[in-house]
């Protein structure tokens, strides 16, 4: 995918296009790391890339069972151990829950015929608002996009600071871009010149 979303047709379009173009940027704060760096808290913030990979998917399941009303427990303890790789957890587990996550997204959104459709706000969570009752799908594609790049951007902070590298050069190696004047795809710090 290159770094920009192509053009799109309609709203619906655009708004899956532009949440997977925020799920491939946190993606890629992950590429040719080992699941040790995807567990690594090197700044002053406890996150780390795969916690927040995991953290984002699991939100965005969340969301959805919202948008389709399934009964979903929302607490604090979820939430802090959504930023987690548990001892067991590797990154292509996480990797492969995003991706899971990222399909059900797709199916249940094309499924719903009208964008407008009301979501109910769960009640009882202190980050939601209590004078809010309910939300439209395409609220919740709009936060979705938001969550992911704001987290994305967390992952790439966490990234720098594992080895040096940044957006631009992860999507060149990860997608084979030729070296050229403007970007020089990441290298492993062994593969380094």
């Amino acid at each position: 995918m290159p770094g920009l979303v192509a053009p799109v047709s309609d709203e619906r379009e655009g708004l899956l296009t532009y949440l997977g173009q925020q799920r491939l940027a946190l993606r890629l704060t992950a590429h040719g790391l080992t699941d040790d760096q995807a567990r690594a808290t090197p700044t002053a913030s406890p996150l780390s890339v795969g916690g927040l990979i995991k953290h984002v998917a699991t939100v965005e399941r969340g969301w959805m069972d919202t948008v389709l009303q399934r009964d979903r427990e929302w607490s604090a303890a979820n939430h802090r151990a959504s930023f987690r790789l548990t001892p067991g957890e590797t990154l292509a587990d996480i990797l492969d829950l995003s991706d899971q996550a990222a399909q059900e997204t797709d199916l249940i959104i094309a499924e719903i015929p009208d964008l407008g459709q009301t979501v109910p706000v769960p009640q009882g969570v202190t980050w939601l608002p209590g004078d809010v009752t309910a939300w439209s799908v395409r609220w919740v594609l709009l936060h979705l996009i938001e969550e992911t790049a704001r987290h994305a951007g967390h992952a790439d902070i966490i990234r720098e600071s594992l080895d040096g590298a940044t957006a631009l050069p992860l999507m060149a190696a990860a997608e084979g871009w030729p070296a050229n004047p403007w970007v020089q795809p990441w290298k492993a710090s062994t593969e380094q010149t």
